[in-house]
Formats: structure tokens, C-alpha cells, sequence
């Protein structure tokens, strides 16, 4: 019997083949769970980088003045047709009182020039001339444009002077204010902002890869990180462009193009939008937080298109 054939050689020969099979299964039962896995990806898509969104609605004056009064705070809920803040209203209330002052004058001015007009039509040719009827018929003629002038500017005075007191355009949550009484608010420019309660969807972020897969009407699943439930969603639609930097001109309008190749290719990401449904009272949602979406795949409604339709399509 030579060295190598002992018991002991024989016995470590036998532990090094089966160190080996159990590497060989190791690595099998990875790659076959990691196949699987990447087969779950592909036939139900999913994505941990969603975004929940809203609809800012900016409230604008529509006239310039000191703020006089804020009826509001910030996170406040509030209703559409809710007051939110008042201007100072007395130099527009001096402006309507102008105003209507001008029209009665006008009125006064356009009765008198009528009558002047009407006295010189019934008088023979003897006693006025053709001529001077002519210039008192056009006189009154100026009288009532000067009046329909007044009377416009008198709906302006009046409009200016409703559009001191701001209402809230939508039902929803005032956020960001800054905004304080006293402040001088400026036509045009952003005074507040409310967040519409009804308008929070989440954009979800899916692989280009992945996106044939997917169908208008797909019921999704949404996980909150703030939040331990998870909401129902469906798919309504797909972003049609995101911003390529290859796309971009300079300032000569030529093309701007990278010049650096990347050998290993990443797939872009293309938001995919997801409505929620009945999401519970304790769920405060907010725009900006981050959600993890899974499509459930072949829940759309029957005859429902794929998002990127095929070439014959």
C-alpha cells in the first residue's frame, strides 16, 4: 500500500470532490434563482424609484396693492371659493367712485347733446343751416361714444375692485407660505400656493426594457416608504419624451454631442403614470415622496393596447 492509497489520503480526496460539488450546486442554485428572479422582473415589472406628484395651482392677484388681510395659514386645508387673502381695496374704491362719477357727467353731456340735436333737427332750413345740424348730430354722436367709454371703464373700476378679494381656485392644502399681511402683492407674480387634494398620482420610473410589457388599465401596486399599507393604482398612461443631453443645441443652434461612448449601455428610465384608488384617511400623502410600484401583468381590461406598440401597430 503506498502513501497516497491510505485511508486518510483517501478520505481527503473524497472531502476535496464533494467541497467541489457543493461549490458547483452553490453556484447552480444561484444562477437559477437569479434567472427566476430576473424572469419574475420581466413578466411583472417593478420599480423602487416612483415619485408621488400633485398639482401645484399658483395663486396669482390679478392687481397690485398692499395685502390688508391673510386668511389663511400654511398647511391649511381649504376649499374652492374659500377667501385666502384680501388687498388693500380704497384706491380701487376711489377708482370706482371716479368712474361712476364720469358716466353720470357723460350721461348729463350726452342728454344735453341729443337735445341741442333734436331742437336744431325740428327748426326749418331758414332758420339753421344743413351744416350746423350736422356738427350738433355729431356732437351727440361724440356724447354717447364718450359715454359707452365711461361705462367700460366704470365694469374695470368694478372688476379691479372684486378682484381685491382672492378666493382659492381648487379644494386643497396652502403649502410654502411665505407670504404675510402687509406684504406688497404684485399683478402677475406668485403670491401662494395650494397643493389640489384630488390631483396626487405617483410617476413611476421603469426601465425602457420593460416598457412592451406594460398596458394602459394594468392594475399596480403602490408601496409608500413613509407607510406600511399598500395602495391600489392603475396604469393611465406614459410619458412620450424625457430629456436627452445629445439632443440640446448651443448657442450657434448646432447639435450638442457627447463625445464619450460608454461600452456598458444603461437602459433609460421612462416615467409611467399610476392613479390611485381609495386611499385610506391615514394616509397623508404629500408630493415628492418615494414610492416602490410592481405592475401586475395581463390585468388590463380586454383589448387594451401595450404602451409601445409593435411595428405593424
Amino acid at each position: 500500500m503506498t502513501a497516497v492509497d491510505t485511508p486518510a489520503a483517501r478520505r481527503l480526496s473524497v472531502g476535496k470532490v464533494l467541497s467541489v460539488l457543493a461549490t458547483l450546486a452553490a453556484i447552480a442554485a444561484a444562477a437559477y434563482m437569479g434567472r427566476m428572479l430576473w424572469q419574475a422582473y420581466m413578466a411583472a415589472p417593478w420599480t423602487r424609484d416612483g415619485t408621488v406628484r400633485a398639482y401645484v395651482v399658483g395663486v396669482t392677484p390679478q392687481v397690485s396693492g398692499r395685502i390688508s388681510e391673510l386668511s389663511v395659514k400654511a398647511a391649511q386645508y381649504v376649499r374652492k371659493g374659500d377667501p385666502l387673502m384680501k388687498i388693500d381695496p380704497v384706491d380701487f374704491q376711489i377708482a370706482l367712485a371716479s368712474a361712476e362719477a364720469t358716466v353720470a357727467s357723460a350721461r348729463a353731456d350726452l342728454a344735453n347733446k341729443q337735445a341741442e340735436a333734436e331742437r336744431r333737427d325740428r327748426l326749418s332750413s331758414l332758420a339753421v343751416s344743413k351744416e350746423e345740424q350736422q356738427i350738433y348730430t355729431a356732437a351727440a354722436a361724440m356724447a354717447a361714444a364718450a359715454l359707452r367709454q365711461a361705462l367700460s371703464n366704470l365694469d374695470k373700476a368694478r372688476l379691479a375692485l372684486s378682484r381685491t378679494e382672492i378666493v382659492s381656485p381648487v379644494d386643497g392644502y396652502v403649502t410654502n407660505l411665505v407670504t404675510q399681511a402687509g406684504d406688497y402683492a404684485t399683478s402677475g407674480q406668485r403670491a401662494l400656493s395650494i397643493v389640489d387634494s384630488g390631483s396626487f398620482w405617483v410617476d413611476a420610473y421603469f426601465e425602457e426594457t420593460l416598457l412592451r410589457g406594460i398596458r394602459v388599465g394594468d392594475r399596480a401596486r403602490v408601496a409608500l416608504m413613509a407607510y406600511p399599507q399598500t395602495l391600489a393604482g392603475e396604469v393611465v398612461g406614459i410619458e412620450r419624451g424625457i430629456a436627452v443631453p445629445n439632443a440640446e443645441s448651443d448657442p450657434s443652434g448646432l447639435a450638442t454631442v457627447n463625445p464619450v461612448f460608454t461600452w456598458v449601455r444603461l437602459a433609460q428610465r421612462v416615467p409611467v403614470r399610476i392613479a390611485l384608488k381609495d386611499v385610506p384617511p391615514s394616509i397623508v400623502l404629500a408630493a415628492g415622496l418615494t414610492a416602490t410600484v410592481s405592475i401586475q401583468p395581463n390585468s388590463a381590461p380586454a383589448g387594451a393596447k401595450p404602451i409601445v406598440p409593435s411595428p405593424a401597430e
